[in-house]
Parts: C-alpha cells; sequence; structure tokens
C-alpha cells in the first residue's frame, strides 16, 4: 500500500524530480487541463471540482503516510501542488492566458507564502501539507475571478 502512497503523493513520479518539483506538477496540470479542453471536456468545467476535492481528500491520506518515511512536508510530495493548481482553475475558462495566469499566481502564493499560508504548514500531518497550498490556490482563483469579471483576458 504505500507504493501507491508514493505514487500518488508524488504525482506519478513528478515529485522524484527533485527541485522544481512542484512546478513541474503545477505544470502537468495546466497541460492536463489544456489538452483535456483541446479533446472536448467542455464538461470539464463540472468535473473539475469533483476531481479537486477527490485529488485533495487522497492528497491528505497519501501525504500523511508518507511522512513517516520521508519526513515533513517532503519536496517529493507535490500532490499538494496539483491540488493547489486545480483549485485556481475552479470556474475559469480553460485558455492559455487563464493557464498561465493561474500558474504564475498560484506559484506566487505557494512559494511567497503571504496572507496567513505560511501559518497553515504548522497544521500536523497531511492536512498540513495540503492546506497551504489549498489557500494558495484558493487566493490565485480569487484573482483569476476578478480578471475573468473585467474581462482582461
Amino acid at each position: 500500500m504505500i507504493r501507491i502512497h508514493k505514487l500518488v503523493s508524488t504525482s506519478l513520479g513528478i515529485g522524484y524530480i527533485g527541485k522544481g518539483g512542484g512546478t513541474v506538477a503545477a505544470v502537468a496540470v495546466c497541460l492536463c487541463l489544456y489538452a483535456a479542453q483541446w479533446a472536448g471536456g467542455s464538461q470539464l468545467v463540472l468535473w473539475l471540482p469533483i476531481i479537486t476535492l477527490l485529488l485533495t481528500g487522497v492528497g491528505v491520506w497519501s501525504a500523511t503516510e508518507v511522512e513517516p518515511l520521508w519526513g515533513k512536508d517532503d519536496k517529493k510530495v507535490v500532490i499538494d501542488e496539483v491540488a493547489g493548481m486545480c483549485i485556481s482553475m475552479l470556474f475559469i475558462p480553460v485558455t492559455l492566458q487563464y493557464l498561465c495566469a493561474g500558474l504564475v499566481l498560484f506559484r506566487f502564493f505557494d512559494i511567497a507564502k503571504p496572507l496567513f499560508i505560511r501559518r497553515l504548514e504548522s497544521v500536523e500531518g497531511g492536512l498540513g501539507v495540503m492546506l497551504d497550498d489549498v489557500l494558495a490556490g484558493v487566493y490565485a482563483n480569487l484573482i483569476l475571478q476578478i480578471l475573468l469579471y473585467y474581462k482582461v483576458f
């Protein structure tokens, strides 16, 4: 079972890339969303909240399971970036402009950790691993919603 948790927490092995794995995982989400949209995935908007919720829940579970092996919020654990990037794009049109803006905003909030994001890292277990990226995704999404409202792209 631990192999499955390693696979999930590293987002199919992306986390083994090392430094920059979180960015690679977020870019992978953007590529998947863009490819799904081009493949006729207009229903993606309806499914993305469900997929995001499932990824977040499984991410909490897997991050909790690998923590005794790798330590608190190890760089190999990138499922949190996957879930956070998905949150960034909730109810946002999947266009190249919005994906790029979402990626930049999410990574900014995830790396800089302003506005109480850093405090969430102190939460124990996989929940603490996931929560800071969830909030980074929420902040990125709020800005994207403003950009969408004012038709910036």
